[in-house]
């Protein structure tokens, strides 16, 4: 999965040891699995060439990473120009957060 972080996520996912990230959305930390129960161990922290990206090795706890149920948040392939689902829903997200998520049908 791709998230944010800022200095706070960063320092609290080093403190924790599992994946805190920054919600563009709540403007506020979003401790992974704080309401699913599927939470990220970190495993390691690494810092790209240009120190602009950071990538977690994480073991991921419940084996569901997406929001919408799915092991992975990168479920869909271009095929044939087209975007096709790759990966089925494991557990469907109504039953992960009690409701039925924006977007999702």
């Amino acid at each position: 999965m791709m998230a944010w972080m800022n200095r706070e996520a960063l320092a609290a996912t080093v403190a924790e040891g599992r994946a805190v990230y920054w919600s563009r959305s709540r403007d506020a930390l979003w401790h992974k699995g704080e309401v699913s129960g599927n939470v990220q161990h970190v495993r390691e922290v690494r810092l790209d060439c240009d120190g602009d990206t950071i990538l977690l090795q994480v073991e991921q706890h419940g084996g569901i990473a997406c929001h919408t149920g799915r092991e992975s948040c990168m479920f869909r392939r271009l095929t044939n120009n087209e975007w096709q689902t790759v990966d089925p829903v494991i557990t469907e997200p109504g039953e992960l957060y009690g409701t039925q998520l924006k977007g999702e049908a």
